[in-house]
């Protein structure tokens, strides 16, 4: 069951230069955060997170309906870009907060790229960085990013998944599918402990 909304706060906006960056995670430019998802997109450099409870549980959230992207969408607990000269734990632990007013360990998983259209409004085109962690505390989630949250059993979500797979974000999908098939103990590791491992700032190959 979702939980009621407790702040509001603008972490982000359309003019924000990402990190442009190639196949092999090389930074090549930067581009306003608008441009990165206009067509088809540009690769730019950027992050996903999975947070469990001690329970096992993920903790999912909901799109704001205001967002460009996929809004309204179900999708993983925190996922955002580095800012310009940003590392990428920085980055992670900084969303981290601003989006869930949480702050825990993390670690680094594997780095893919990947790109999906969202009709005629937009794409994302991401070398994207998946890191797991976990919490005892419960989010304070910012309603300018996040409609809900809530948090769910691996055995639930696989269910929702195959009933209603249009309700989830397309990179969540993925990320999911690869976790459980290709790091699934890591995902063990993380749910069973009190704690995540200290975050590992991932190289230029996955």
């Amino acid at each position: 069951m979702s939980r009621p909304l407790t702040k509001s706060e603008i972490v982000s906006n359309d003019r924000e230069p990402l990190i442009l960056v190639d196949a092999s995670d090389r930074e090549v430019g930067y581009l306003d955060k608008a441009a990165c998802h206009d067509g088809g997109g540009v690769l730019h450099r950027a992050f996903s997170l999975f947070i469990f409870n001690p329970a096992g549980e993920l903790l999912l959230q909901r799109r704001a309906s205001s967002k460009r992207l996929w809004p309204s969408f179900w999708s993983n607990s925190c996922c955002s870009h580095p800012r310009m000269g940003e590392a990428m734990d920085e980055a992670v632990q900084r969303r981290m907060g601003q989006e869930l007013g949480l702050q825990t360990p993390v670690s680094f998983v594997y780095k893919f790229e990947y790109q999906a259209r969202f009709g005629t409004l937009g794409a994302e085109h991401e070398l994207c960085s998946v890191y797991i962690g976990q919490t005892s505390q419960e989010p304070r989630i910012n309603t300018t990013e996040i409609d809900e949250w809530r948090w769910i059993s691996e055995i639930d979500l696989n269910a929702e998944l195959a009933a209603s797979e249009n309700c989830f974000t397309p990179w969540f999908k993925m990320e999911w599918q690869r976790l459980r098939e290709q790091f699934a103990d890591r995902l063990n590791q993380t749910s069973a402990a009190p704690g995540a491992e200290p975050i590992d700032e991932p190289g230029n190959t996955e």
